[in-house]
């Protein structure tokens, strides 16, 4: 109790070689209500501080006089102040002798928060205690909260930069864990009731506990944000809360902090446990709901990309021919691939197609340029334009050239690459017609390959386009036919990834299958891209 019968949480520190001095100064604390913790010398005082700074025990201020037999008390507060977990402990120096201007200014300079001479009323003592206190405390919180909010911007940065929402889900959790000192965990559940779940690192990583407490999770989100607007903060009993989810083998409460999105159609939820952890306080709580808030901004479009995504690659799957349904090529053998961009980046417009036509086989390798939903459609309407077109002209510059004016008149400022392949299987005959795409490799069965000379201008940008480039394949040759999603690496001139590319084309093994499955261990890998690749021989 202080003297005014008032409890007081306040350690003072009292270093001072005179054990009458140091006697009454640490009466004269303990009567105003302070705990003392008395020592004779500098060095009693640093192994005391050590061994209170292993237990969390701290004092919170240390009165140190000037005159120690074996360091000064100004060489002392400098040693406190130059330990980092020591820097924020308040020092007030006192002497009877070391009085003027000087000295205080001494004291001041290595970091002390008060001078005192002595004698000093009990009064005095005990008012610039607690000042000191006072001040590093006001310090202390500052800077607590100076911390707390650069966490909450940076945990704001990794979650605008999310590309998914996992992603997204990973960083809120560590933020929220870095916030609040607790284990997180954070849901953001779309609006077809997906639910991807983030945990911070310093949790056991455990997996969902099976699909009935997957369905419990989503249920019991969609229930608490069902007619809300804004973020809520509320607690969820422990039976209600998946056992084991946090801490293996323990059931907790859990602090919610909730935001729909997408009008309640889907949500964001950080949670921490309550229960065998430190509680939220209520700053931490405001700070939590502002990244409860950032994760609901960014969520919103990852959410809308992921529905986008998902019809693009229906788009896609259903219009580009799988490799066993392509037609029937009477004389040539032809083998695809395609490839989807990693989950991660965006779908693009990439397509394939092998054709009969009235002189022969006409394959083709483009990609619409873009990558959105608005890419996959126009993807889909070429290969619809290209097979009507080849009903009655095989002629692959002709070709082009309708395939340019169709995207000029119904998708202006639309362009697009493309290869197109016309193959006489009768006499190897192979007229190429290149609009802006990587010319085809032509793989010898000697061992050497070569780019194809042919070359043109995009489609959809009015220029005319060259007669067919035209070469003879023999039947030990292979035609291959990519996207630059296979090869095209940030940094890297296309020429020198065009070189790569046919030195690994000239090392496959014989066959199409092997020349396709080779090039894709090579350079398929977490692609940000779309892969299509065709190649052919006579058969």
């Amino acid at each position: 109790m202080d003297v005014n019968g008032k409890r007081t949480d306040t350690t003072v520190l009292v270093v001072d070689d005179a054990a009458a001095s140091r006697y009454a100064m640490s009466a004269v604390l303990r009567r105003a209500g302070h705990q003392v913790v008395p020592v004779a010398s500098g060095s009693e005082a640093l192994v005391e501080l050590d061994v209170r700074l292993r237990k969390g025990t701290l004092p919170d201020v240390a009165l140190i006089d000037v005159e120690l037999p074996d360091m000064s008390g100004f060489e002392l507060c400098r040693r406190l102040k130059a330990r980092p977990h020591m820097a924020g402990l308040p020092v007030v120096h006192f002497s009877a002798a070391a009085v003027d201007a000087g000295d205080r200014c001494r004291g001041l300079d290595v970091g002390g928060e008060a001078y005192l001479t002595v004698p000093a009323e009990p009064e005095e003592i005990d008012a610039v205690v607690r000042a000191a206190v006072r001040a590093a405390r006001l310090r202390a919180g500052d800077q607590a909260l100076a911390r707390r909010l650069t966490r909450l911007a940076e945990t704001v940065v990794a979650i605008q930069t999310a590309r998914s929402p996992q992603e997204l889900a990973d960083a809120a959790a560590d933020g929220a864990a870095r916030l609040t000192g607790s284990p997180a965990a954070v849901f953001v559940l779309g609006p077809d009731d997906e639910l991807y779940r983030g945990t911070s690192r310093d949790r056991t990583s455990l997996a969902m506990p099976d699909e009935g407490a997957h369905r419990a999770v989503a249920g019991l989100l969609r229930r608490l944000t069902r007619g809300q607007s804004g973020v809520q903060i509320t607690t969820v009993p422990a039976p209600l809360w998946p056992a084991g989810f946090f801490r293996p083998g323990v059931q907790h409460d859990a602090r919610l902090a909730l935001i729909p999105i997408q009008e309640g159609r889907a949500s964001v939820c950080l949670a921490t446990p309550t229960r065998g952890v430190r509680r939220v306080n209520p700053e931490d709580e405001a700070l939590l709901a502002r990244l409860a808030e950032a994760a609901a901004l960014a969520a919103e479009p990852l959410l809308m990309y992921q529905v986008e995504r998902h019809v693009a690659l229906t788009l896609q799957h259903s219009f580009l021919p799988q490799p066993h349904r392509l037609p029937e090529l009477p004389g040539v053998d032809v083998v695809v691939r395609y490839v989807p961009a990693s989950a991660e980046t965006e779908i693009g417009g990439d397509f394939y197609a092998a054709l009969r036509t009235g002189e022969g086989v006409l394959t083709a390798v483009g990609d619409v340029v873009g990558h959105s939903l608005e890419a996959a459609t126009v993807m889909v309407e070429i290969r619809h334009a290209l097979r009507a077109y080849s009903v009655e002209e095989s002629d692959p510059a002709v070709l082009a050239e309708r395939l340019d004016r169709m995207l000029q008149r119904y998708h202006p400022g639309i362009t697009t690459t493309v290869c197109l392949v016309l193959v006489d299987p009768a006499t190897g005959r192979t007229r190429i017609a290149n609009a802006g795409h990587i010319p085809p490799l032509i793989i010898r069965d000697n061992g050497g390959a070569d780019y194809s000379k042919a070359a043109g201008p995009l489609l959809g940008v009015g220029l005319p386009h060259p007669p067919p480039t035209e070469l003879f394949l023999e039947p030990t040759d292979r035609l291959l036919m990519v996207t630059d999603g296979l090869i095209e690496t940030r940094g890297t001139d296309l020429a020198v990834s065009m070189e790569h590319l046919r030195a690994a084309a000239t090392g496959a093994l014989p066959g199409l299958d092997a020349l396709c499955d080779t090039l894709l261990d090579c350079f398929g890998r977490d692609r940000e891209d779309d892969i299509a690749l065709l190649a052919l021989r006579l058969g």
